[in-house]
C-alpha cells in the first residue's frame, strides 16, 4: 500500500488525488501530515500542494457534480474523520468512472459514507450557530470559544459575518487551535498564543469588560426565572442541546447572582 501525505487542507487533497491518477496508484492511505506515521519499511509520498492540480480535480468534479454534491463532498472533509480522505477517494473515484450522475446512488457505500458525513457536519454547523455565546473584553471585542466536533469554522463565518456585522468579534476553536477574527470588513483565520491565565483561550475572565458578569448573571437569572419545574423534560432538552456544549453556556454555569441588585446598583453608580 502506498501511503500519501498531503498537507491538511481541503485543496491539498485535491493535490493527492490529482497524484494518484497521475502516478497511477492503485492501492493508496492518504493521511493530513499532521496523523501521518513514519515507518521504516515503506516511503511515503508527499502530495505536492499545486493549486493548479487542485483545480483541475475540483474542475473535473464540477462537470460531473451538481452544486449540492459538490457542498456535501466538501463537508464530509471538514469532519476530519480517521480514514475519511480514502472514502471521498473511492468517492471520486467512482465519479470520474461513470457516464451518469451517481451522486444519489446509494448502493455504493462511499456515496452513503459522504452523503450521511456532511449531513452530521451541516448538522453541527447549525448548532454552533445557535450555542455560540459572546464575552465582551476591555478593548470591546467579542470572543467566544467553541470545541465542535468536526471543524465547522469555515461553514459559520458567512452566518457570523452577516448577523454581527457591526461589531469585531472571534470564535476560536479550542480543539484545532485556529479562530475567525472579524474586523469590520473581512473575515481571517487567525492562530494566537494565549497567556497562562487564560487557560489557552478556554477562560478570558481575566480581560472582561466591566459589563460582562453584570451582564452574564442576569441573564443566568432570567434563565432561571423563565425555567417552569414542572415542564422539565431532561430527555428532550438534551436531544436539542447535548451536554458537550453546556461548558460555554453561561446559563448552564452555577449562578451566584445573590447580591447582583447590589452590584447593579453600585454598577449604575460607578458609570454614572
Amino acid at each position: 500500500m502506498q501511503t500519501i501525505v498531503y498537507n491538511g487542507s481541503f485543496e491539498g487533497f485535491l493535490c493527492a488525488v490529482f497524484d494518484v491518477y497521475e502516478y497511477k496508484f492503485t492501492d493508496v492511505d492518504i493521511v493530513p501530515a499532521h496523523r501521518h506515521q513514519p515507518s521504516l519499511f515503506a516511503e511515503p509520498h508527499i502530495a505536492n500542494p499545486d493549486l493548479r492540480h487542485s483545480d483541475r480535480v475540483w474542475k473535473g468534479l464540477q462537470k460531473k457534480l451538481t452544486h449540492e454534491a459538490q457542498d456535501q463532498l466538501q463537508r464530509a472533509f471538514l469532519s476530519e474523520l480517521d480514514g475519511i480522505e480514502n472514502t471521498l477517494l473511492q468517492y471520486i473515484q467512482y465519479v470520474f468512472s461513470s457516464d451518469a450522475f451517481v451522486e444519489e446512488d446509494y448502493s455504493h457505500t462511499a456515496v452513503v459514507s459522504v452523503v450521511q458525513t456532511a449531513k452530521k457536519v451541516w448538522r453541527e454547523k447549525h448548532r454552533m450557530e445557535a450555542f455560540v455565546q459572546f464575552q465582551r473584553t476591555t478593548d470591546d471585542l467579542y470572543y467566544a470559544i467553541i470545541e465542535p466536533d468536526y471543524n465547522v469554522l469555515p461553514l459559520i463565518a458567512e452566518h457570523f459575518k452577516t448577523r454581527y456585522q457591526h461589531q469585531r468579534w472571534m470564535i476560536y476553536d479550542g480543539r484545532r487551535r485556529y479562530g475567525l477574527y472579524y474586523d469590520l470588513n473581512t473575515v481571517s483565520t487567525v492562530q494566537i498564543q494565549f497567556s497562562e491565565t487564560t487557560s489557552g483561550g478556554k477562560d478570558v475572565s481575566p480581560v472582561y469588560d466591566e459589563t460582562e458578569v453584570i451582564y452574564q448573571q442576569l441573564w443566568k437569572q432570567y434563565f432561571k426565572g423563565v425555567n417552569i419545574a414542572a415542564r422539565k423534560n431532561t430527555k428532550l432538552h438534551i436531544q436539542h442541546m447535548p451536554r458537550r456544549y453546556w461548558k460555554y453556556l453561561p446559563e448552564k454555569s452555577p449562578f451566584t447572582g445573590g447580591n447582583l441588585q447590589d452590584r447593579l446598583t453600585n454598577w449604575t453608580y460607578r458609570r454614572a
